[in-house]
């Protein structure tokens, strides 16, 4: 018979799985940084245009974001604990075949695998996240996402220090990191077996507002999703054109854009840290409010400063728009109880998706206006913030006491 825990006990265990997943989603998402960070030696090495690069970025952002919907809903229905590992395997080859890629076919081609690992790891991954919550799940969220940012704001750094000066065949190094991925998901994938049962019938019990009219959940889900448009469209100019931006505004070169690039992302990491505990306390709907139109004015600024205040507005727009995705995927999560794969799928794929059409649609504008217009163009893209002034208000605010009886978790929640 499995022995049974207090509370504190699941909490204690919940935080092991937490760490476990949050350090694969480092790992993921370092490697996944390195195709964005590397754009400057791939453009000289295979004479790309802009609107190539773009559709680099649009292979690796489509292929994740049209699949990983599909991926939370088959698994909503049908749990695969050890899809986290297939998943990283995927990775594992895109990375390879990055490295060693002769022709520009052969880097979409990569960048095709990428996207593939990525649509399988988050969707399941975010699941974990939630079973291990302990019922803080903006916390849960936060965690796991702090990961992933970390690990693409340490791209920019890993490229500037071994990849720049060694050559795109270095990227192949990192497929080191892809097996320790592995290792470590291959025992989350245990707890997740043993665990996933008990944390679906509890999530399904437990949704925001059962009470509210389908009509008004619709609504909601769609103004989340135009919420996560202008962030990610925005933070498209950012990742994948701020270095050529600083490059040719300010003449830098590329280390020195790629240092500008990590702070950045930097601040990425740091603003979502806080923003999922900060709506677990104050409610979602505030943060939400404040963190996609509370970056309008820093965006604004944006182009019109010089170095110094560039790199300020920046981390500043970074850490305060960043804030907002955790609430935002755990608040769709409560409106819709019981399908946390397909919205953590819907969420996350539609986040890669605009990601990547911002990237494909906004190099293609670059080319032919100059990446200055790019900037202006895109600072208005916060002040769609306003449109959170429409979502519910009753119920939204997260609780931070657990939500887990003893008996809801196995508690051999050991890895």
């Amino acid at each position: 018979m499995t022995a049974r825990v207090s509370p504190g006990d699941a909490g204690r265990t919940g935080f092991k799985v937490l760490g476990a997943i949050s350090f694969s989603h480092f790992l993921n998402d370092t490697m996944q940084s390195l195709l964005l960070a590397i754009y400057p030696l791939l453009k000289g090495k295979f004479q790309l245009s802009f609107a190539q690069i773009g559709l680099i970025t649009l292979c690796y952002q489509l292929t994740a974001s049209l699949l990983q919907p599909a991926v939370g809903l088959y698994t909503d229905h049908h749990p695969r604990p050890y899809s986290l590992v297939f998943g990283m395997g995927c990775t594992l080859a895109g990375l390879l075949f990055l490295g060693t890629a002769g022709s520009y076919g052969m880097l979409l081609f990569a960048a095709a695998l990428v996207g593939t690992g990525s649509a399988v790891f988050h969707p399941e991954s975010s699941r974990v996240a939630r079973m291990a919550s302990g019922g803080r799940h903006g916390l849960a969220q936060s965690i796991f996402q702090v990961g992933g940012n970390t690990g693409t704001a340490m791209g920019p750094l890993l490229a500037a220090w071994i990849v720049i000066p060694r050559g795109q065949g270095s990227v192949a190094w990192f497929s080191l990191a892809a097996f320790l991925a592995i290792a470590v998901l291959w025992q989350v994938g245990g707890w997740y077996r043993r665990n996933h049962r008990i944390a679906a019938r509890v999530d399904a019990r437990r949704g925001l507002r059962p009470d509210l009219p389908t009509r008004k959940v619709a609504l909601s889900v769609l103004i989340l999703l135009v919420l996560v448009f202008s962030k990610y469209f925005y933070l498209a100019s950012l990742s994948s054109y701020y270095i050529f931006y600083l490059m040719h505004r300010f003449h830098l070169s590329v280390r020195s854009a790629q240092v500008h690039l990590f702070a950045f992302l930097f601040a990425v990491a740091v603003g979502t840290f806080f923003g999922g505990p900060i709506g677990d306390r104050i409610g979602r709907k505030r943060v939400i409010w404040v963190s996609i139109l509370g970056a309008a004015p820093f965006a604004l600024a944006l182009p019109y400063a010089d170095l110094a205040w560039t790199g300020i507005l920046a981390f500043m727009t970074g850490l305060i728009l960043a804030s907002a995705f955790s609430a935002i995927l755990v608040f769709a999560q409560e409106l819709i109880p019981g399908k946390v794969g397909a919205i953590s799928g819907l969420f996350f794929g539609f986040a890669f998706g605009m990601g990547g059409i911002g990237a494909a649609v906004l190099g293609k504008l670059a080319d032919q206006r100059g990446i200055v217009f790019v900037y202006h163009l895109c600072s208005y893209l916060p002040l769609l913030g306003v449109l959170a002034m429409f979502l519910p208000d009753a119920g939204i605010k997260g609780r931070s006491g657990r939500h887990f009886s003893p008996e809801d978790i196995d508690p051999g929640a050991s890895l």
